[in-house]
């Protein structure tokens, strides 16, 4: 380990470094400082430290990964993995999670729902077809894919971190449950954002500079800058920081809205004149303004990390990064109002700050690796949202308005806005040794301990709300949720592989014994005052003391569950440059607390696959072709639905089998023509009745014929809600993409061109059959991405046109309420297919980027 040691820096060199170039100051003066850390070997994650000329040649490159947990040859690991490098990242112009999930084929995400924000941070991020397309929310399951930020965790119950992609060593996708090395929410597989290291070996600095254009809307710019600092021969410290302006493109457009009990009418329009002073009972009430470019995003964000070599075994890696995301409006449209427009009446804007430190120790023992991953994260999000059309519709449907009123008792404007706020806390340890990696009998084991913690506040509010319709010590406030949520999981991993026939037949058995616990207790509901035989709220209280300002403790719930998770795989070396492997895994999803209190808890979920796969290269290294057959069972799903008064309920769903097929090829078809493609078939289905319950136990019930009871409600159901064979919303049948990049000779200097075309066919938007035909399906479409650029020694420039043809991409739908309320068809006349927001892929972007390296 560390054999090759750089030589010491002179006197002179370390004068020399005093002069920092305007990267150093880009990094030093961009935003406040933040971090993060791999546990990786520093050669498999480091930039090189000044650009060299590349040489022309026709073999595709070594990619090395970590994936299972030690340094290995991308074509030697017998896992379904898609990688997106330095160089492919730069140049598909990468910066924030939508602008790469759409070239993974195994990744889908959904947004929005129940009124959550739906700018960035809040994705919900699906593998392989194990997507439920239910409602997310603070309360609800944990994710099916785990995300990390080197070796650590950064996923929270709302969606993971929305990080800025600059100065990163490459993502690693693992399609496929990942049980026994990444355990809990890692069901359907992860995805690692690895970031490079500091390297002891050599000065670097770069910054980048851009601009865009986006059409329909404004102009963003992005400034970045890196520097890599050794301080001795034995260590070295990376600075960057990195600041983006999203420029906006939905635009709120001037409107009214009458609510029909007490007639009064809300405007956001400009030059509108309230009556009566605009007071809550007014008739014509000004709130709100109109704007353009409404969704808008200003990123900042800085990390630095240290890399001290003791010596020629063991190393620390201590790291901070963090960032702040502060974005306005909405990111979904509103098809009555426009294509990308909205028409919304009071703010909307979230402010998401998350900084995460980072430790790294690794060593040796003996001949075993032995490493230490320790991370404290901390993410706050502030929201405001507007809830108007939760209002409009249950005064329109169910007469909402008629039970608000002011301290007078004259009805009043009915409109509800969202103040919330999340903190989460998050601290997560690894332990793990690795014996050699050319010992014929390996192991990697270990042990990992994690808490999260979730303190929630959500505060629903109605300006002039008499005082006793008000949640008591909240004025204005008709519901208050304010809770504390804690997710436990500590577990003990191993995974050890043989060689039957060494450098040909290899075995590997893989186990993972976890325990997890879920607790969730606070208040939530009206006051006793608004609905004084709720279930929700004062009417509920267990305990008649104050709880951090809310009224009363009205619940307090825990669950607690244990288990194992196996793998088994098995690996043919047909030859050097070919493999086969077969392998069953095993992944799972904690069970948890329902807020409800009449809710029995909803159980754990679990993803078992059997999967045929092969790695192959051919014609001398120049062309690559890998891919996997599999056949999953996800069995009693957790389902997150929006219940009665907009309340996540989350059951468990019986179960679903997904078949599916991956491929990638990579063809280096001349030394300066580039070729890759991917693809993913899927063909997901329910293989029992969802009926929309489960018995006391919680567990689902699959025989709901006409004239069945549904004990949670009482009422007699019409049949299941979704039949056997019913297609999993969300992940498309197939989806693809195409990657072609040209390069050559212009005036003695290196240029491109690049095109990038993805496809994506259609998906349905829910497991239920009445909420997907109210909702309506995402349509299949095509987006090309295009790029030019030239670099002349130490600098480059180029210019791109994302999303060239201006395709209006369909992502995802949703509800500001319960699908079959606000989703209603044939009510209001301006809705006749009921208020269903459509959230689209950014329209045609202009850009140019400059870069130089130092």
């Amino acid at each position: 380990m560390h054999a090759n040691r750089s030589k010491k820096i002179t006197r002179a060199q370390r004068v020399r470094l005093v002069r920092l170039p305007l990267a150093a100051a880009i990094c030093l003066a961009v935003a406040a400082p933040a971090f993060a850390q791999d546990a990786t070997p520093p050669a498999s994650s480091t930039a090189p430290a000044t650009p060299a000329t590349k040489p022309k040649t026709t073999t595709l490159n070594v990619v090395n990964v970590t994936a299972q947990k030690r340094t290995e040859n991308l074509q030697k690991v017998p896992i379904s993995i898609n990688v997106l490098e330095t160089d492919q990242l730069e140049a598909l112009h990468v910066q924030n999670f939508n602008d790469y999930v759409k070239y993974l084929p195994s990744v889908t995400f959904q947004q929005g729902g129940g009124g959550i924000a739906t700018g960035p941070g809040f994705a919900t991020i699906d593998m392989r077809g194990v997507a439920s397309g239910g409602n997310t929310n603070h309360s609800g399951s944990q994710p099916s894919v785990g995300v990390y930020l080197d070796d650590q965790p950064v996923t929270t119950i709302q969606g993971p971190l929305d990080i800025h992609m600059y100065d990163i060593a490459r993502i690693e996708v693992l399609a496929g449950p990942q049980g026994t090395l990444y355990g809990a929410s890692a069901e359907a597989g992860a995805l690692r954002i690895i970031t490079n290291k500091p390297d002891p070996s050599a000065f670097a600095a770069n910054y980048t500079v851009g601009t865009d254009q986006v059409d329909h809307g404004g102009i963003g710019d992005t400034i970045e800058g890196m520097l890599n600092l050794p301080l001795s021969s034995d260590a070295a410290v990376r600075l960057v920081g990195w600041h983006e302006h999203d420029a906006g493109y939905i635009d709120n457009v001037a409107g009214t809205r009458t609510f029909p009990v007490s007639g009064i009418t809300v405007s956001n329009e400009p030059g509108c004149v309230p009556s009566d002073n605009n007071s809550p009972s007014s008739s014509l009430q000004c709130v709100g303004h109109a704007k353009n470019d409404y969704n808008d995003v200003n990123t900042n964000g800085a990390r630095a990390a240290l890399k001290v070599d003791l010596n020629d075994d063991w190393s620390i890696s201590p790291t901070l990064m963090g960032q702040q995301t502060i974005s306005h409006g909405t990111f979904a449209s509103d098809p009555a109002i426009g294509s990308l427009a909205v028409t919304h009446f009071y703010p909307e804007r979230v402010d998401d700050r998350w900084w995460q430190g980072a430790l790294t120790v690794q060593g040796k023992i003996g001949n075993f690796d032995l490493t230490y991953s320790y991370a404290h994260l901390k993410r706050n999000q502030e929201e405001q949202t507007d809830y108007n059309d939760y209002s409009f519709w249950y005064d329109t449907l169910l007469q909402y308005g008629a039970y608000i009123h002011d301290n007078s008792g004259a009805l009043i404007n009915p409109s509800e806005y969202i103040t919330d706020r999340d903190a989460y806390t998050n601290n997560s340890h690894e332990l793990r040794l690795a014996s050699p990696s050319d010992d014929r009998l390996r192991l990697v084991a270990g042990a990992f301990w994690q808490k999260q913690k979730h303190d929630i506040m959500q505060d629903y509010q109605i300006n002039g709300l008499a005082d006793s319709l008000s949640v008591p010590g909240w004025p204005n406030t008709i519901w208050l949720t304010k809770q504390m949520r804690y997710d436990r999981d500590e577990s003990l991993f191993g995974e050890l592989s043989f060689d039957f026939i060494p450098d040909v037949l290899t075995a590997t058995v893989g186990d993972r014994y976890f325990r997890t616990r879920n607790d969730l207790y606070g208040f939530y509901g009206f006051s006793s005052g608004f609905s004084p035989d709720s279930t929700y709220g004062q009417a509920g209280c267990i305990s008649p003391d104050p709880f951090e300002g809310a009224p009363c403790l009205d619940f307090n719930k825990s669950v607690k569950e244990s288990g194992s998770l196996r793998k088994y795989n098995l690996t043919w070396n047909i030859s050097p440059t070919k493999m086969l492997y077969l392998t069953r895994s095993e992944g799972f999803r904690p069970g948890g607390v329902n807020r409800a209190g009449d809710l029995p808890p909803y159980q754990a979920d679990f993803l078992t696959n059997l999967e045929l796969g092969w790695k192959t290269s051919w014609f001398d290294n120049r062309l690559s072709f890998n891919g996997a057959v599999f056949r999953e069972t996800w069995n009693h799903f957790q389902f997150n639905i929006l219940g009665p008064n907009g309340l996540t309920i989350i059951e468990n769903a019986n179960s679903a089998r997904i078949d599916g097929f991956e491929s990638q090829l990579n063809w280096q078809a001349t030394y300066n023509l580039n070729l890759s493609a991917g693809v993913a078939l899927y063909d997901a289905k329910l293989t029992a009745n969802y009926c929309g319950f489960t018995n006391a136990a919680g567990t689902p019930v699959t025989y709901c014929p006409a004239g069945t009871i549904d004990p949670q409600t009482g009422d007699a159901v019409t049949g299941p809600q979704a039949p056997t064979g019913t297609q999993l919303p969300i992940t498309p049948r197939f989806k693809g993409n195409l990657i072609a990049r040209y390069t050559f000779d212009l005036a003695g200097n290196d240029a491109f061109v690049q095109g990038a075309l993805v496809h994506v066919g259609e998906r349905t938007t829910d497991l239920r059959l009445v909420e997907r035909n109210l909702l309506g399906n995402l349509p299949s479409y095509n987006s090309l991405d295009l790029s030019a650029g030239i670099q002349r020694k130490s600098w480059s420039v180029d210019v791109y046109i994302d999303n060239a043809f201006d395709t209006r991409a369909a992502q995802y739908k949703f509800t500001e309420c319960g699908v079959t309320i606000c989703g209603a068809h044939d009510v209001v006349p301006q809705y006749p297919d009921g208020q269903v927001y459509t959230g689209f892929s950014q329209p045609r972007t202009i850009g140019i980027r400059f870069k130089q390296d130092f």
